[in-house]
């Protein structure tokens, strides 16, 4: 396995992105990403930059062939050319080490994510449009999967679980009231066993998002996370799912989206959530 920490941090995320990471290399750059903000920006532009590239080439991929050009392949006759006997030649197999293979692939993919982000960088005539028509920014399940990754992140740090402590109320609340745009109250969960500990703020589909976190006396950590929404009030509320082994429950209300996070063999998780849907 090549060794990651050799490479730019650039290369290194584009590794994780591209799976060829082994275990300790993940949680390594996982802890990073965890505290180190400037890593956790060119992580987000990355992986936004190379989800841009795929749809790219998948909508050039998919446009139609000209009809001229079908008719040009059709009529044009393949030239004709002697057949001459080729002296038979040593056959020489050059087959790549592991480590050449796995660096030639993490530079096209970085070479790839570039090219990715920098054309998703300028927008483009649907993107102009998208924003104009909106008056709010759609609701995507991609900030579900962001918060996921962030909750395994929290249950792999106990010790660094929020960037403001819960001593701080006040500077929750204005902070996170001005950072994502929704009004909020931290909910008191100590009936249920669950103290509040502190809030971060996260990122979801590249969008701001307000994170409480919780943990109680067994070690277990649960998360409320809130961000704006634009979603029709026909909306399923309180939709439980499992993602690589956390449990998510998600409603709206008034303009924002919610989802708890936690343990997914937590059987209450869904309770929960309704109890913390009428006093957030």
């Amino acid at each position: 396995m090549l060794d990651l920490r050799k490479l730019p941090l650039e290369a290194q995320l584009t590794a994780l992105l591209d799976g060829e990471v082994s275990p300790e290399q993940r949680h390594e750059l996982e802890q990073r990403l965890a505290s180190d903000e400037n890593a956790r920006r060119l992580y987000e532009k990355l992986r936004h930059g190379a989800d841009f590239g795929r749809r790219r080439l998948d909508d050039v991929l998919k446009e139609p062939v000209p009809l001229a050009l079908v008719r040009s392949i059709k009529s044009t006759q393949p030239p004709k050319t002697p057949v001459a006997q080729r002296a038979t030649r040593p056959q020489v197999k050059l087959a790549p080490s592991g480590p050449q293979a796995l660096a030639a692939a993490l530079i096209l993919f970085v070479v790839g994510c570039g090219i990715g982000y920098f054309a998703g960088a300028a927008p483009d005539a649907d993107q102009i449009a998208t924003t104009t028509s909106a008056t709010a920014p759609a609701n995507t399940s991609d900030w579900l999967s962001d918060v996921t990754a962030y909750q395994r992140l929290l249950i792999r740090q106990p010790r660094h679980l929020v960037e403001v402590p819960a001593s701080q109320a006040e500077e929750i609340s204005s902070w996170l009231t001005t950072a994502i745009g929704v009004p909020f109250r931290v909910p008191d969960l100590s009936g249920e066993s669950w103290t509040f500990q502190g809030a971060r703020v996260i990122l979801g589909d590249s969008r701001p998002v307000g994170q409480l976190v919780y943990s109680n006396n067994d070690g277990d950590i649960i998360s409320i996370c809130f961000r704006k929404d634009a979603q029709p009030p026909e909306t399923d509320d309180f939709k439980e799912t499992i993602k690589d082994e956390i449990g998510l429950v998600t409603w709206h209300n008034a303009g924002t989206s919610y989802v708890l996070a936690g343990p997914s063999a937590e059987a209450t998780l869904g309770q929960l959530a309704m109890e913390i849907a009428t006093a957030i």
